[in-house]
Formats: C-alpha cells, structure tokens, sequence
C-alpha cells in the first residue's frame, strides 16, 4: 500500500491544493489552484474538502494556464480554475496557521 487515499476509483480520483481563492460568490469561486493528481477534467465533481466536515459539491466550469483555457489539468500544473455548486464558501487559501487545503473528487465520465 503505497498510502494514497483512493475513493470511487484510483483512476478516476483528482486532487487539487488551493493556493489562493480569487473571487468568490454565493455558488461560484475563482480559485488559484495546483494540480497534485490528475488530469483533472473540466466537468469534475468535487465532494471533499480536507479539514472541513463541511459537505461540498463543486463542479470545476473553466482551467486557464498561463491566460489560456484548457479542457484538463495535468498533475503539477498551476491554474485558474472556475467552481460552481454548493460549498464555495469552505474553500479558503493556505496560511502557515491552516497549512495547504485540498479538495478531491472524480472526473465525469468519458
């Protein structure tokens, strides 16, 4: 066991470290994201938050590299991501005090 959490399938789980939330409204963020395991694909549902009991579904709308939107993120990529659904208000950006935030999820089917 190499100590990974796996959940639904190991190859379909994504993982992204929040670095830095950009805007955000009632269902809806803009959050400065890196990818720690992917590719993570836009139309991902989000469902867990580390730290938080907080339920979350979020679904990521829009990636942009480098000013450019993207249709997936490849593992150690950085982006700006767009997320929408309930629980954006739980996403927070990293302090020394709270450490990196890490949200989880699966990729929509192909």
């Amino acid at each position: 066991m190499n100590g990974t959490p796996c959940y639904d399938s190991c190859r379909s789980g994504v993982e992204l470290q929040i670095e830095r939330v950009i805007v955000a409204a009632l269902e809806q963020a803009t959050v400065h994201v890196r990818c720690l395991r992917g590719p993570v694909r836009r139309g991902a549902r989000f469902n867990r938050l580390s730290g938080s009991a907080q339920a979350v579904d979020l679904t990521l709308t829009e990636a942009h590299v480098y000013g450019h939107r993207v249709p997936a993120l490849d593992t150690g990529l950085t982006a700006f991501v767009m997320r929408r659904g309930k629980g954006v208000q739980h996403l927070g950006p990293a302090t020394q005090a709270s450490g990196w935030q890490i949200i989880q999820g699966t990729n929509p089917s192909l």
